[in-house]
């Protein structure tokens, strides 16, 4: 994955070429990097953790509430202590960031309850189908060009490969697959929301992470009862291994919510979508090692033909800067 302008692969954040020069544009570039990284990393192991935590507490919206707790605490924290700025809260910024935590709770709720019915390889593809739509989405709401005809290819390579995965799926479960539908709903307004709010609101990656973790406690809190959760932690036997995948869970779930943040505010929608696809490349590797709960060979090598196709993919300019040369 590339995350220059130019060449080819896949692009990154929107690197000017005005104003900074060479310099401002190699920094660009060099946090977009960063981000990639440190979020292909968070995002790669959290699949995982979740899939592993759920099965060990099986109360998806109570393991929830303990990661926005935990990120909330931390992210309030490094601003008192004075390691980051982290925006105070104020009325204007709580009102935009309402919508983003109901959206980023919808979609990491309805992403646990899809794993607790189903495989990991089930949920991929589900998620790899996403960029299809969102792309239309930046195109109308955030700016963007339409994505150019290569990118488009790889695109519906995606979701081929999608397409050619659920056809060997002998896993089939009708409830798993309602989650994921809703999740697939959530999400995509989730990515393209929170694009606009990182647009538009002037804030900290820190700052955003602790708004949208700390407004999202209540809301949780609410599905707790609807789910009725409390029977099964009344139940649960908190062994050591319970803990510790719990404690592991929210640790991950700091580092992703700060780097989910730090690579949106640089990249479009379509493009964080993108990564966070690729991502599961180191997904699958650890999954194959861990469960035993796989899709078949040739299913997996429809699935490895939607994540490979995603490399192709380049980030559409916003309207006006092909026009303009950039």
């Amino acid at each position: 994955m590339k995350a220059a302008n130019g060449g080819g692969g896949m692009k990154g954040g929107d690197v000017e070429s005005g104003g900074g020069g060479k310099a401002a544009a190699a920094k660009q570039v060099a946090l977009v990097t960063f981000a990639i990284a440190f979020y292909a990393s968070c995002s790669s192991l959290m699949l995982i953790v979740n899939k592993v935590t759920v099965h060990h507490v099986p109360a998806p919206g109570f393991v929830l509430f303990c990661q926005l707790a935990v990120s909330a605490f931390v992210m309030f924290s490094v601003g008192q202590l004075g390691i980051a700025k982290v925006d105070a809260l104020e009325w204007p910024k709580v009102r935009a960031f309402i919508p983003v935590a109901c959206a980023f709770l919808g979609a990491i709720f309805t992403n646990m309850k899809t794993l607790q019915y189903a495989n990991v390889e089930t949920f991929i593809v589900f998620r790899s189908s996403t960029p299809l739509i969102i792309s239309v989405l930046d195109y109308m709401y955030l700016g963007r060009e339409l994505p150019t005809l290569r990118s488009w290819a790889s695109l519906v390579a995606i979701l081929c490969g999608a397409v050619g995965y659920m056809a060997t799926d002998s896993g089939f479960e009708v409830r798993s697959y309602s989650w994921a539908l809703a999740w697939f709903a959530v999400f995509s307004f989730d990515q393209v929301y929170i694009k606009h709010v990182c647009d538009t609101v002037e804030m900290t990656s820190w700052g955003r992470s602790y708004y949208t973790n700390l407004l999202g406690l209540p809301p949780v809190l609410f599905l707790m009862v609807v789910f009725q959760e409390w029977t099964v932690l009344e139940d649960q036997v908190w062994s050591a291994a319970a803990m510790g995948v719990l404690g592991l869970s929210c640790a991950i779930g700091v580092c992703m919510s700060y780097s989910a943040f730090l690579l949106r505010a640089n990249v479009s929608a379509t493009m964080f979508t993108v990564v966070g696809i690729m991502c599961k490349i180191g997904t699958v590797v650890i999954n194959q090692v861990i469960w035993d709960k796989h899709a078949s060979a040739n299913g997996l090598a429809a699935l490895l033909v939607c994540l490979l196709a995603g490399t192709f993919y380049k980030q559409a300019p916003r309207r006006g800067e092909r026009a303009g040369g950039k």
